[in-house]
């Protein structure tokens, strides 16, 4: 019985990474002569998976969204907050990269264990452990990066930043 709740903890354990190499920003796709306005694109749902920090800390869209020249007008950035914030993601990049790889070496030490036709338990529970461990450092790594992010803005900027912030959609009732 016990077992089986530690089973039941795998998927917890093993779901969405946080990547810390962010994805290159998309090119701006060349502009076509529109017969008629489209309407806004709804804003893509939130990543399931993200950890509790980033959500808490980065409310806005997913990615260097301070070298969007849309994003940073709505916000009033100026250059040096840009600049600032860039610096503060170079800084925590390659530590954040390593974190991830540590976390998806632990997982993949454990998808095996937990294979296994005789499932020792001990050795699952310790590798569970482990990745937690892994799990846990990358989200303090992440929060540091994106609070010191946060510290960048002013009050208005930060309020402004949350109101961008994707709603999650309501999920309809049976």
């Amino acid at each position: 019985m016990k077992l089986c709740r530690y089973f039941a903890l795998i998927p917890l354990l093993t779901g969405g990474l946080v990547l810390a190499q962010q994805p290159p920003e998309a090119p701006e796709p060349p502009a076509l002569p529109a017969p008629a306005a489209r309407p806004p694109e709804a804003p893509p749902p939130p990543r399931p998976g993200r950890p509790p920090m980033e959500r808490a800390f980065h409310p806005g869209p997913p990615g260097r969204w301070w070298n969007n020249p849309d994003m940073a007008q709505k916000l009033g950035l100026t250059a040096e907050q840009q600049k600032r914030m860039d610096e503060i993601f170079q800084q925590h990049r390659l530590k954040l990269i390593d974190l991830n790889a540590s976390l998806q070496r632990e997982e993949a030490i454990l998808e095996p264990l937990m294979e296994g036709d005789q499932p020792d338990e001990s050795k699952i529970l310790a590798q569970i452990d482990r990745v937690a461990q892994s799990r846990a450092e990358l989200e303090k790594a992440n929060a540091r990066m994106l609070l010191g992010i946060r510290r960048v803005l002013n009050p208005d900027q930060w309020k402004k930043l949350q109101a961008e912030a994707p709603r999650p959609r309501p999920h309809p009732t049976r």
